[in-house]
């Protein structure tokens, strides 16, 4: 009999390992091809691994909860054939392929590199080990190593995680380092402008309230609204717009194009392709800021924020929207939000986005 190995797959450009949340088979189990082994998450979606051979399950490396790097090897399956034509030859040439990739990984901050060559590479030269968002964060706020190596982490085996480094940012302000200072006033702003946040007020449960622990979806979300506060500006607009054309244009269509093209159409998917043109002919809009630079993104990716059963929202991408003519659109949408519902997305369906 062989033996193979399930490595974690590349859930995406961005991310480098994911959390085991359930095993769906236990050693001494069958397994036939394609069904599910194990669930994962990250901070982005859960998802299933489907095993790739039909066999027996040999052995199972991680627990459920444990945090895996892309590559690496979760379970072995036992399968038809001989020990020959085991993975010796193949397999370690797949391994070495992914272990490639996921040293390829923490490099990956390639756009980090143009704005901070020698900060990026201080965190890829640490022992210790940074997740992207924890660097995105300590590159925004010009965290140095030392400053960054010195953080208790709360995360596993020690790991700093971004709700450790923005406690570590409430309180930096009102210390500055003397290595920040010393260059300019201009350095010390962004220090003296996290001085003023004031510590969460301590909630005291009285009688007859009720705690509801949030779940790992509503922890993240928070995790990421208290993140985008931080780093990112936030600007409100509203602007009146006659949309009665249009209104009255997909009254006059709607049922002929869903007999026609078996897909119902909504407003959406229209505002979509309107947005589309308009980050066509405004390319400012449709760009990112990285450090002083601005980052005009040449493909046109868009967010479409989703409601779920459970009250959670999750955003799914429709790629090179600008590509696309208003059916294809259309089946974008309606796909990816059945799919977001039902949480059938792929990771890669909700990274990307250039416009939400």
């Amino acid at each position: 009999m062989a033996k193979f190995e399930i490595v974690m797959p590349k859930l995406g450009e961005s991310v480098i390992e994911a959390t085991i949340t359930r095993w769906h088979k236990a050693v001494g189990d069958t397994i036939e091809e394609d069904e599910s082994i194990v669930e994962i998450a990250t901070d982005k979606v859960d998802s299933e691994i489907p095993s790739p051979v039909e066999g027996k399950i040999l052995e199972t490396y991680f627990n459920e909860g444990d945090v895996v790097p892309v590559g690496k090897v979760i379970a072995l399956v036992e399968i038809e054939g001989d020990d020959e034509d085991d993975a010796p030859a193949e397999k370690p040439a797949s391994d070495s392929k992914t272990e490639t990739k996921t040293e390829e990984k923490p490099e990956k901050p390639a756009e980090d590199k143009k704005s901070d060559a020698s900060t990026v590479t201080s965190y890829a030269d640490s022992d210790r080990f940074y997740s992207p968002l924890v660097k995105q964060i300590a590159k925004t706020e010009n965290i140095s190593l030392d400053e960054l190596e010195n953080i208790p982490g709360s995360g596993k085996d020690g790991r700093v995680t971004k709700n450790d480094v923005l406690g570590y940012l409430e309180n930096r302000g009102a210390a500055p380092k003397a290595e920040k200072a010393a260059p300019s006033k201009a350095a010390d702003t962004p220090a003296a402008k996290a001085a003023p946040k004031a510590e969460a007020p301590k909630v005291t449960a009285g009688t007859g309230d009720q705690i509801i622990e949030m779940d790992r979806m509503r922890r993240l979300i928070a995790d990421h609204m208290v993140m985008s506060k931080q780093v990112s500006p936030h600007v409100t607009s509203f602007i009146d717009v006659d949309v009665t054309n249009v209104v009255n244009w997909r009254n006059k269509v709607k049922d002929s194009f869903l007999k026609r093209e078996g897909q119902k159409i909504t407003y959406t998917p229209i505002f979509f392709e309107v947005t589309a043109k308009a980050l066509k002919e405004y390319p400012q809009v449709n760009a990112s800021v990285d450090g002083y630079n601005m980052v005009l993104r040449k493909n046109i990716n868009i967010g479409m924020a989703t409601a779920l059963p459970n009250g959670n929202l999750i955003v799914p991408v429709i790629k090179n929207a600008d590509e696309k003519n208003l059916l294809g659109i259309t089946k974008d949408v309606n796909d990816l939000a059945d799919r977001a519902r039902n949480n059938k997305l792929n990771p890669d369906e909700i990274q990307g986005g250039t416009f939400t």
